[in-house]
């Protein structure tokens, strides 16, 4: 029998055997304490089996998609879930999603060419955000995903369904010999019950019917859409970066489990906000996700599409350095986004900004004073000069933002007010170094909780994507062997360290 280690003498030794994860362990009692070996003793107080990262999570998952683990690492919009991080993820074996939010077409394009021409055997996703204020961009993001034949996309920030989004769910219908398959993948990432229903049902049958009339779906996708789901996976985002409605994981999951049991018990269920330990993501498949969904620690690595600015800001993130701004693309709606508070004064600002958008009817009717302080110290130029850069960036984006407020000055000062909101990502994703206090970096708990976790290792610091990836399921299948233990009634005071 081989023993690796003692309680009492060295723990080290306990970590070592407990994190060969292939094989048995077993513990033992031997006289001076509690042992681990992973040779079978004679006798043994507890054992756990072989647990391979791999294993954690659904096959039907990761055969679903091609990929060897039950882990995506989701889209962060203005491409900061980069191209390079896409890549790196699909190579060693995980999903990643191309964060092509708030990007124009051409840009996304240039992303998607660099996917066919560098891993074009590998799986990837694309992330496609309702856009209510945006709707061509929504539509012409489509456009592009089915041109260029984008077979997954994670569809986020949805309050309701879209003809967009069901276009690109039924244009990849056909039937086979034993059913309806869904060539064109949809991984809905929602926090509400009514929002995930309307993924778990067929598409509704007026929008359909409107797609088929158009010419944009065939009569026989039409009539497969009634017998599949509109997702082939649903998130269940919790307290987190960006767009979030901050609620805990342990509540929301269970009451979105069972509607999907209920509706389609195939339909996989993941978990996202709050992934950023090994402890967070094995309490994840504990709670019975298929898959985990990392966002705001992929945001610190290297990959990201983000600034060494931003990158050493998140390094020293604690877990109550976050807090809630107006977000950008749902000023109107009076939707928030959470963001990093350490650092800078943007949640401030942005506060500011929503609180004159609330008083007054529009910028003619700032008060001097106010006028003063938002040209001063916010925006850092007259308001003239903010209004020609909205009307250059909406000719070529969307023409009709324009043409809605020429005659609403409500409207303008919203698009005004989304200048600001909008530049302040901008700059914290190319370091304006005279923007620093301005900088609008999303980021959630989970942040702090990595930072603390890591501190002392060679992950505090210059994170690759991929490898931040293996050790969290690597310390995850660790911490459920640990956990399965205690069940047996053995505790030992042990933590995977990467």
């Amino acid at each position: 029998m081989t023993l690796f280690a003692t309680v009492h003498t060295d723990i080290e030794g306990i970590r070592h055997a407990l994190a060969r994860l292939d094989v048995p362990c077993y513990v033992v009692d031997t006289g001076h304490g509690i042992g681990v070996t992973t040779e079978e003793p004679a006798s043994a107080i507890a054992s756990v089996g072989p647990l391979p990262a791999n294993r954690l999570g659904s096959s039907a998952f990761q055969a679903r998609h091609g990929i060897a683990h039950s882990y995506l690492g989701g889209a962060m919009a203005a491409g900061i879930a980069s191209e390079e991080m896409v890549i790196a993820l699909a190579r060693a074996g995980f999903l990643g999603s191309f964060g092509a939010a708030g990007l124009l077409p051409d840009r996304i394009e240039r992303a998607l060419r660099r996917f066919a021409a560098e891993i074009p055997e590998l799986p990837f996703a694309a992330n496609l955000i309702h856009s209510p204020s945006e709707q061509a961009l929504e539509r012409s993001t489509v456009d592009l995903y089915l041109r260029h034949g984008v077979r997954c996309v994670e569809a986020s920030a949805f309050m309701d369904l879209t003809p967009h989004i069901v276009r690109y769910r039924v244009a990849g219908l056909r039937r086979a010999a034993d059913g309806p398959v869904a060539t064109n993948r949809v991984i809905a990432k929602v926090s509400r019950p009514e929002v995930a229903e309307r993924f778990l049902l067929p598409a509704p049958e007026p929008i359909v019917t409107g797609l088929l009339s158009d010419g944009l779906v065939t009569a026989e996708q039409a009539a497969l859409a009634r017998e599949v789901p509109m997702a082939d996976d649903i998130t269940v985002e919790a307290d987190s970066g960006g767009h979030t409605d901050r609620r805990p994981l342990v509540a929301l999951f269970p009451v979105i489990a069972r509607l999907r049991d209920k509706l389609r018990p195939g339909v996989g269920l993941g978990a996202a906000g709050g992934i950023g330990t090994p402890q967070a993501v094995a309490a994840a498949f504990t709670l019975g996700a298929d898959y985990v969904v990392t966002g705001s620690v992929n945001q610190s690595c290297v990959e990201a599409g983000t600034s060494d600015l931003v990158r050493r800001l998140l390094w020293g993130a604690e877990i109550a350095d976050c807090g809630m701004a107006p977000a950008a693309d749902m000023f109107e709606l009076g939707v928030d986004l959470q963001v990093l508070r350490r650092g800078t004064l943007f949640p401030m600002r942005a506060r500011q900004l929503c609180e004159l958008y609330r008083r007054y009817d529009g910028l003619d009717a700032l008060p001097a004073t106010e006028k003063d302080r938002l040209e001063q110290q916010i925006l850092r130029q007259p308001l003239d000069k903010v209004w020609k850069q909205v009307v250059e960036y909406f000719l070529h984006r969307d023409p009709t933002q324009v043409q809605r407020a020429s005659d609403d000055p409500k409207r303008r000062m919203a698009l005004v007010f989304r200048w600001y909101l909008g530049m302040a990502s901008r700059w914290a994703t190319t370091g304006e170094p005279a923007r620093v206090i301005d900088y609008q970096i999303w980021c959630g708990p989970a942040m702090g909780a990595f930072n603390d976790w890591a501190r002392g290792t060679y992950l505090a610091e210059n994170r690759r994507v991929a490898d931040v990836a293996a050790h969290l399921m690597r310390g995850a299948a660790f911490t459920l062997r640990v956990q399965q233990l205690a069940l047996a009634g053995v505790r030992i005071p042990v933590e995977y360290r990467p």
